[in-house]
């Protein structure tokens, strides 16, 4: 199977969820000379690439945002997400971020070494966390500040270096809203390939504080309770999605 990745868009066949073929990844400079394998020993033949952003998409193909089609991949989702990890790992270590010097790929592992200095570059993975704030039966939604017409969700951030995830979430969520929680309990853990996430999820229980936004991080946020029209959410295959789902206060999805 092989993932084509233009920027944040996958080609796919403009009617279904078909990836294309090698005669059609030649098509956009995406030979077997520069598809990369998602393992070391691919024995599934999973193949993947980034191609420059100019190239358009042959005959009976499309390029689709993945965010977009991720539901749609079903099965492949997940195998489309480590697709665009290792391609755009790829993409962005041609060259030693030390010394400048063109890296050498390893046999043994997804590592990239430097011939000149020894520094090695593994794909990368960026921690974030996410906490859904209960008090009693409401649970407070936001929507981010960065995306226009961004769905209601949990608050979420990324992991600082020296914290620990339970330290980010207490940070995240005064700095986001002005708020106290406790009670941190976790629920659930996803890679996220936005560009290379992993989203770790938990609940937590207000202990106080007004709220009071970072009006450049977050453009509102709301207490829902039983009654209350609940607002547009994540979709369900998201981390997001399940988490505000198993803990709406009413039966309205």
């Amino acid at each position: 199977m092989n993932f084509i990745f233009r920027g944040n868009e996958i080609l796919l066949r403009e009617s279904g969820i078909d990836f294309p073929s090698g005669e059609e990844c030649a098509l956009v400079g995406a030979g077997a000379e520069v598809l990369e394998p998602l393992w070391v020993s691919d024995v599934a033949n999973h193949r993947t690439c980034h191609i420059a952003h100019d190239i358009q998409a042959p005959p009976g193909f499309a390029f689709r945002k993945l965010r977009a089609v991720l539901a749609e991949l079903g099965e492949h989702g997940a195998l489309a997400s480590r697709a665009f990890q290792v391609s755009e790992w790829v993409r962005t270590h041609r060259y030693c971020g030390v010394c400048a010097t063109p890296m050498q790929k390893s046999k043994k592992e997804l590592c990239f070494h430097c011939p000149a200095c020894g520094f090695s570059a593994y794909p990368r993975i960026s921690p974030a966390m996410m906490v859904l704030i209960k008090r009693g039966d409401q649970i407070l939604l936001a929507r981010h500040a960065t995306y226009a017409t961004a769905r209601y969700t949990a608050l979420a951030g990324f992991v600082e270096a020296g914290e620990n995830i339970e330290e980010a979430i207490h940070r995240e969520v005064l700095e986001e809203v002005g708020l106290q929680v406790k009670d941190l309990r976790y629920f659930g853990s996803q890679s996220w390939p936005f560009p290379h996430s992993l989203m770790i999820a938990y609940t937590a229980e207000y202990a106080g504080g007004e709220l009071t936004i970072q009006e450049d991080e977050i453009a509102e946020a709301r207490w829902v309770g039983p009654g209350d029209e609940v607002p547009d959410i994540p979709m369900l295959e998201s981390i997001a999605g399940r988490l505000v789902r198993a803990n709406l206060p009413s039966a309205e999805l």
